[in-house]
């Protein structure tokens, strides 16, 4: 039998508090792997990633999900860790709702139709059997 690679107590903490995080995809058209800065929610213990709206276009790493839903989140502020997940799309008005009114609420934002209609969504489930320390 392996060691246990279940989340540590201190990961299950900073999963559920929002914070800044990296977030790596794998590219829809090249295989790579694509790293950005981005900002990770958990509202009543679910995580998910938004961000501003944008009519005009859909984000990079929105294709790249869709095409892969393998994500990690890269943890680096009370614990360095990586954290494989699995990312969903979330496009259903009504399931998005919640979660968009959540962010307006902690960005103090008043545009939550524009936010419904124009801000990426996606909604991550952790793989509990997969996390790995980086740094020192």
């Amino acid at each position: 039998m392996g060691p246990d690679r279940s989340l540590s107590e201190a990961t299950r903490a900073a999963l559920n508090h929002s914070q800044v995080i990296d977030l790596t995809t794998t590219g829809r058209r090249t295989g790579q792997q694509r790293r950005i800065e981005i900002f990770l929610h958990s509202d009543d213990e679910q995580l998910f990633i938004t961000g501003m709206p944008q009519a005009d276009r859909t984000r990079d790493w929105i294709y790249n999900i869709e095409a892969d839903p393998h994500v990690v989140l890269h943890l680096k502020q009370s614990v360095v860790v990586d954290v494989p997940a699995t990312a969903r799309v979330v496009t259903d008005p009504d399931e998005r709702r919640p979660f968009i009114e959540a962010a307006a609420r902690r960005w103090r934002r008043t545009d939550v139709p524009d936010m419904l209609r124009h801000s990426p969504l996606i909604v991550l489930t952790v793989e509990d059997s997969g996390e790995h320390r980086t740094g020192l």
